[in-house]
């Protein structure tokens, strides 16, 4: 498959991608991996000066790959593998009542540590859009043959749905802490669970169809041309189809990564939009590791401690963009128990995968992972190709080629979108009128807030150090609801309207409902160095803060709006 050029990184865009990505400069060189066409080169030590790695950015898909070496600190409680035996149907935690929907897995007390096997054979995963009609004849099969196995199977199409469900709808109790609920969502295990959940569902497909190379596809919704669901996912008749999908968002709409209550239709706003979205969660949004992959959880750890970028924004949007609104909860997609029932949910998270290798190789020679033994020891359970039931490790996620593969070399259009400001908003804080700092809120309106910053006038210096984060904390929300909120600093306008190409816009949170109904508290941290920057307000001692509810705003409670430097 051809692999596509990268864009130029414009002048503009290189001093803060440099500054605020990169830091110090690397030196990298370079080994090829494997001898297969498309592979993403992996660095082994550092050799290329900061403006060649961004300017040749297309060979560190597998740059984010390489584990930097570290000692982690010793280990207290990381979040272990759950005991099947005592997986629960589900409860409403509001209404205390089971739920109708059983996602346990088939029982299996043999349990064996997995050990990655040699990579003999590299899986090099397509963008579902340029995928051949050859290809996708050989998806079709595997597809097919895994849902005629029998129900009972763990290898087959229901049950790996249902591995989802058991991980995401508090079916188990915390190893350790059987007060608190597994949740693999909206924290720093939202990534390596789902890496792990996508190599065994790819493995098992392979296998059905004696294909030791087959990878699925990802669908490439940061990509103008890949934004519309892949032709393959709406065959009539085909494996791949899924009837409970919204009709209105069929090919050729392209997909809304702002999706919310107030629908959009023109792809001339929704495709710039998009990019603009991809730009703050990829770059601007992300300079620390936690911001990206979201917050610490261990054992004792309430569920959902806070989503990091993509989890909370583009991924988000899709699944409750894909699912049908004439369905009870929103399903396939838009309902976490029965999301992984679409087979387009492995290809969208496929994507989120590959996003997790970009923007590792984004980050150059800064840190790309924790480096806590709570999260590297963390481990979970899955069925393999051949039924066993295995014990997997986070550490063990961090090197896709080892794991035996890789991504399709694709343009990144977002990378030079980084926002402008329409007007330069200095000192206008300090004008502010209707501001409300009374908290907890609810958002069933917009809200504005005035907001201190501790530190003005910072260096270029401190800047590289530390970056400052707007924290929104105190988030509650019902689980089983759909909400959405977007967050913008001085933007005077009462009802703040389109985010395409807006400086203004710091972020948003939004969440998949779930079957079962609980109430959580979670948060968010918004990178705000940049945004300063753009909007010339960098010698500010406030910002105006305003919270704009999009979806569900009656559903949503903010407990404070914070500064931070971390």
């Amino acid at each position: 498959m051809a692999s596509l050029p990268l864009p130029t990184v414009p002048s503009h865009s290189q001093l803060s991608l440099r500054r605020k990505l990169i830091g110090k400069p690397p030196h990298i060189s370079y080994r090829v991996t494997c001898n297969a066409d498309n592979v993403e080169k992996t660095p082994q030590q550092p050799k290329l000066d900061r403006r060649n790695l961004l300017l040749n950015i297309s060979g560190l898909y597998g740059a984010a790959n390489l584990i930097p070496p570290h000692a982690p600190p010793a280990s207290a409680t990381p979040i272990s593998s759950p005991d099947l035996s005592t997986c629960a149907q589900g409860t409403n935690l509001n209404t205390q009542q089971p739920l109708d929907v059983n996602c346990c897995p088939p029982f299996s007390d043999k349990i064996i540590d997995y050990k990655l096997p040699h990579a003999a054979h590299l899986r090099l995963r397509p963008a579902a859009h340029l995928a051949t009609e050859e290809y996708i004849a050989k998806y079709e099969k595997a597809t097919e043959l895994m849902k005629a196995l029998p129900d009972d199977d763990p290898r087959s199409f229901m049950q790996q749905a249902n591995v989802h469900c058991a991980y995401c709808n508090l079916t188990y109790d915390q190893t350790g802490d059987p007060s608190e609920k597994l949740q693999i969502h909206n924290c720093w295990h939202f990534y390596p669970w789902h890496r792990w959940y996508l190599y065994f569902y790819e493995r098992i497909l392979g296998k059905l169809i004696d294909d030791p190379t087959f990878a699925i596809p990802f669908w490439n919704w940061d990509n103008p041309d890949g934004m519309a669901i892949p032709a393959m996912f709406v065959k009539e008749n085909s494996p791949l189809n899924d009837e409970r999908r919204s009709q209105t968002h069929l090919p050729p709409s392209p997909a809304d990564l702002l999706y919310s209550s107030t629908a959009k239709t023109d792809p001339n706003i929704i495709i710039p939009t998009n990019l603009t979205e991809m730009y703050g969660e990829m770059v601007r949004n992300v300079s620390n590791v936690e911001d990206f992959y979201g917050a610490k959880y261990v054992v004792g750890t309430a569920p959902d401690p806070g989503p990091g970028t993509v989890e909370r924004g583009s991924h988000t949007a899709l699944h409750v963009w894909v699912g049908d609104p004439r369905s009870p909860a929103g399903e396939d997609m838009g309902n976490f128990y029965s999301t992984a029932r679409d087979p387009i949910f492995y290809s969208l998270h496929a994507n989120v995968d590959r996003l997790w290798s970009v923007w590792r190789g984004l980050r150059g020679s800064k840190p790309k992972e924790f480096k806590e033994a709570d999260w590297l020891n963390a481990s979970f359970v899955f069925y393999d190709e051949n039924a066993q039931l295995v014990r997997v490790r986070v550490k063990d996620t961090l090197e896709d080629v080892k794991m035996g593969f890789s991504y399709q070399k694709v343009e990144l259009p977002w990378l030079d979108k980084r926002p402008k400001a329409r007007v330069r908003r200095s000192k206008i804080a300090s004008k502010a009128s209707g501001v409300s700092n009374v908290f907890p809120v609810k958002l069933d309106k917009v809200v504005r807030v005035l907001v201190e910053r501790p530190k003005t006038k910072r260096s270029g210096k401190e800047k590289e150090e530390e970056e400052e984060l707007l924290v929104i904390e105190g988030i509650e929300v019902d689980t089983a609801k759909f909400v959405r909120f977007e967050v913008f600093v001085n933007d005077e306008d009462d009802e703040p309207g389109e985010v395409k190409d807006r400086a203004e816009y710091a972020g948003g949170y939004s969440q998949v409902p779930h079957k079962n109904s609980s109430k959580v508290k979670s948060k968010i941290r918004l990178g705000l160095t940049e945004l300063l920057e753009d909007l010339d307000v960098e010698d500010d001692d406030k910002i105006l803060v305003s919270l704009v509810p999009r979806a569900g705003g009656e559903d949503i409670t903010i407990g404070g709006v914070k500064i931070i430097y971390v």
